[in-house]
């Protein structure tokens, strides 16, 4: 492997985004970064747990506590709520038929409310992926989706993902339904991973996305290795990569990268080197980043992660009344 001038900025990019984000978390005024392209453009943060919708997903729609707990309202909420990735949509949902629940849920009523969404001029899908409609019939892309969930509820999906031994065989299980292709198939796995459904190490699997991929072929040279196993390299020598170019990181409150945050910050630095290093056309040969960042003054609400995770004490003791956070200097992620 024979990295360019973009792999370094890689590291140097995650590290000032995960700055960023914190400096946000300490402050909501601001300046957050000195850095001109991130303070022009928006991009993810480094960790994806950490993202808006993430956040949303695993505070609101899986660990509520007056939520039912029962695998198919985990799953049925997750699912529900990714299908359109939309806070707003979801919020729709639940102030017209009250808390989701899979048993007392009507397709019919729901996408009622889809269609007077749609009528008074509300997107109901998220921009941030491309999601093919599944055939199910309907003239409709959310009725195709809804069936493609209520088929998913009624082969007992939940509870077969939940004897699965693995998170690749969940992915698989995930994969055999229709307009699921790899990237959103894996994007769900880690998704119904975050919730007490199922329990998986993050870094046991990876699937790359084509952004992903693209990024892969502006920091090598003629990679040779398959996607997947230069994200899983990149996750098994951070530390060493950070302490080789100088880099201070500081880490998810003590969570170091996870494979599912190195394919997303590729994807990201694909985006990134458009404009930092435009001589690099990559694969995909996109030269405009789409989406520019007008930055508002709103304090960041304090970080919630899955419970398992025991991080949610840690963000407490950092994030809390005292705001120790903004005395705290040292990278909590060193080089080995």
């Amino acid at each position: 492997m024979k990295p360019t001038e973009v792999f370094e900025t890689y590291w140097r990019f995650a590290a000032e985004r995960q700055a960023l984000y914190f400096n946000r978390l300490r402050d909501p005024e601001g300046p957050w970064t000195s850095d001109p392209i991130l303070q022009a453009y928006r991009f993810t943060n480094a960790y994806r747990a950490a993202d808006r919708v993430s956040q949303y997903l695993i505070r609101h729609v899986q660990y509520n506590d007056q939520r039912s707990a029962a695998p198919e309202d985990v799953f049925f909420r997750t699912m529900l709520f990714k299908i359109f990735n939309r806070i707003e949509t979801w919020e729709a949902l639940e102030q017209s038929h009250g808390p989701i629940e899979f048993e007392r849920v009507d397709f019919n009523l729901l996408s009622g409310t889809l269609e007077e969404l749609m009528r008074r001029g509300q997107p109901v899908y998220s921009a941030a992926y491309i999601m093919p409609s599944p055939n199910f019939g309907h003239s409709r892309k959310h009725d195709n989706h809804l069936a493609l969930l209520s088929k998913m509820m009624e082969d007992r999906l939940p509870r077969r993902l939940m004897q699965k031994p693995s998170l690749s065989e969940v992915y698989a299980s995930l994969l055999e339904y229709p307009s699921l292709g790899r990237f959103l198939a894996f994007q769900f796995t880690i998704d119904l991973n975050y919730s007490a459904l199922i329990d998986f190490p993050e870094a046991s699997f990876i699937v790359a996305g084509p952004g992903a991929i693209d990024g892969i072929s502006k920091c090598f040279n003629s990679p040779t290795m398959a996607p997947e196993d230069i994200i899983m390299d990149v996750y098994e020598t951070q530390a060493k990569a950070f302490a080789d170019y100088g880099i201070q990181f500081q880490s998810l409150f003590g969570r170091p990268l996870m494979p599912i945050d190195c394919q997303n910050l590729f994807c990201e630095i694909s985006k990134y080197a458009r404009v930092a290093h435009p001589e690099r056309a990559g694969v995909s040969g996109r030269t405009r980043i789409k989406q520019g960042y007008s930055r508002t003054a709103a304090a960041l609400p304090t970080p919630f992660f899955p419970p398992k995770w025991n991080l949610n004490d840690e963000v407490a003791d950092i994030c809390g009344i005292t705001k120790a956070l903004a005395t705290h200097d040292e990278p909590l992620l060193r080089a080995s």
